[in-house]
């Protein structure tokens, strides 16, 4: 990939038969990264894109089948309008930049998230053709969480089933599922936090009940494919039960 540096990752200590299928990551300190190095908060992200890229480098070396990161959530219009402004914009160019590439190297964009509500049109048209360009691509699935708030989707998915006139007692979880935004995306077997932060802040709130979750103090501009190695090796020391003895 573009701008990525060829060294490999360390693999020591991983076992290949047995990586996460699917990896979640909330891309958290973008802003605090800058802040330390006296930069605008807009710099944190232009940094922030390189990590990304950097991390998908490694995911695919490790052979992960399904990558989603956390890109834009409902909250962050909150912020000032000069940043939202800004990542709108950013995340248009990345794709404008990146997705050939992705294309290249067989990966199959996706987007999840409320596209009709408040994302400018020019940009739900470019999320559009990356996913109808990459869509036949197999060997890995990087799904972006754009507009996205994890109790949104179960409120869409709920207003789903009421617009199609289920009835209460036919309403399981399997229905539920189904109507989320990518019912064909497996459940995160683990969940990566950057920036010290531990908590999952309305990301796959219903996909993740028996995620792995893997906190880490680095930021994320300093994060990336080594980073994601050492969170592999954390996760294989665990055992994973799902609610068994």
């Amino acid at each position: 990939m573009e701008a990525i540096a060829s060294a490999c990752m360390d693999l020591s200590g991983i076992d290949l038969d047995r990586v996460p299928s699917h990896i979640g990551c909330i891309m958290d300190g973008n802003g605090r990264w800058a802040a330390k190095r006296g930069l605008p908060r807009t710099e944190g992200h232009a940094q922030g894109e390189h990590a990304l890229f950097d991390t998908l480098e490694g995911a695919l070396e490790l052979g992960i089948e399904w990558f989603t990161v956390y890109a834009f959530s409902t909250e962050n219009w909150k912020r000032p309008k000069e940043e939202v402004r800004f990542l709108l914009n950013f995340n248009q160019e990345i794709l404008d930049r990146r997705a050939e590439d992705l294309h290249e190297r067989d990966v199959r964009i996706r987007f999840i998230g409320r596209n009709n509500w408040r994302v400018p049109k020019r940009l739900v048209r470019r999320m559009d053709e990356a996913a109808e360009k990459t869509r036949f691509n197999k060997t890995m699935t990087f799904t972006i969480a754009f507009n996205y708030g994890g109790r949104a989707e179960i409120v869409d998915a709920v207003r789903a089933l009421v617009s199609e006139g289920v009835e209460a007692n036919k309403i399981t979880e399997a229905a539920i599922a189904k109507r989320l935004y990518d019912h064909s995306m497996p459940d995160p077997d683990l969940l990566i936090r950057t920036s010290g932060e531990n908590r999952l802040s309305n990301f796959l709130t219903w996909q993740s009940a028996y995620s792995e979750l893997y906190f880490t103090d680095v930021l994320w501009p300093e994060f990336g494919r080594d980073q994601l190695a050492d969170a592999v090796r954390e996760y294989q020391h665990r055992e994973r039960r799902f609610g068994a003895v």
